[in-house]
């Protein structure tokens, strides 16, 4: 089964590979783009990369309902066990997991801010360098500005990046076309924008800018619209 990905709206994605469903971000309940409804959406693993409610979202729900096993830094992981999950890893920036058989997730650095709900620390944010059982590697920089080592996450061979454009909360247009440039994905596809008025940008714009200035191909799905990856 190739490896396909789903944009549900802002920085929520569903990614199906090998018959298993990895659920990123799930900011659904309250989001103006959501492609789709907490209660409706399936997950085997749900990767959350800070605790800012317009990522950790629906997590909870989605999880306590699904029996989904959660992915997030080591002080957000910790605060999802004490509201009663159990499958959950809290990683560190730098380490992996193989999650189970298909799936293996790594945590990268992002540049951003974490709270938990109600302004408790959550650690710092991160992104995702996920590897399926295929053998497509996807990378999710998820809320972060440009920095430099995205070159050495780039060595690893990307057949995806997903990344941010939407500006004023994270990295604008042009410097994720640089970031374009450091990670040498195959495709790009833009995450975190239109959602509210400080974030709004022309992403058809920016496609155009990653065919000519890069050697990706940029993918600009509709909410709930599918890509393949792999």
């Amino acid at each position: 089964m190739s490896t396909r990905i789903q944009w549900l709206g802002h920085a929520c994605l569903l990614i199906e590979s090998d018959g298993r469903r990895v659920l990123i971000d799930p900011f659904l309940t309250g989001n103006p783009m959501a492609a789709a409804r907490p209660e409706d959406v399936e997950a085997d693993v749900i990767l959350v990369s800070h605790g800012h409610e317009d990522h950790l979202g629906d997590t909870l729900a989605i999880a306590r309902r699904t029996g989904a096993t959660v992915v997030a830094n080591y002080e957000l992981g910790s605060w999802l066990k004490g509201q009663g999950l159990t499958k959950v890893h809290g990683m560190q920036h730098g380490g992996g997991c193989q999650v189970d058989e298909s799936v293996h997730v790594k945590l990268t650095v992002a540049f951003h801010g974490s709270t938990l709900p109600g302004g408790g620390y959550g650690g710092n944010p991160c992104g995702f360098l996920v590897t399926f059982k295929d053998g497509t590697r996807i990378y999710d920089a998820a809320d972060t500005g440009l920095f430099g080592d995205m070159k050495l996450i780039g060595e690893e061979g990307l057949d995806l990046a997903i990344l941010p454009i939407g500006d004023y909360f994270t990295m604008g247009p042009a410097d994720s076309i640089r970031a374009v440039k450091l990670l040498q994905p195959r495709a790009v596809l833009p995450i975190h924008y239109n959602t509210f008025p400080p974030i709004k940008q022309d992403v058809h714009a920016w496609a155009e800018r990653v065919r000519e200035e890069t050697a990706a191909t940029p993918l600009v799905p509709e909410p709930g619209g599918w890509s393949d990856v792999g």
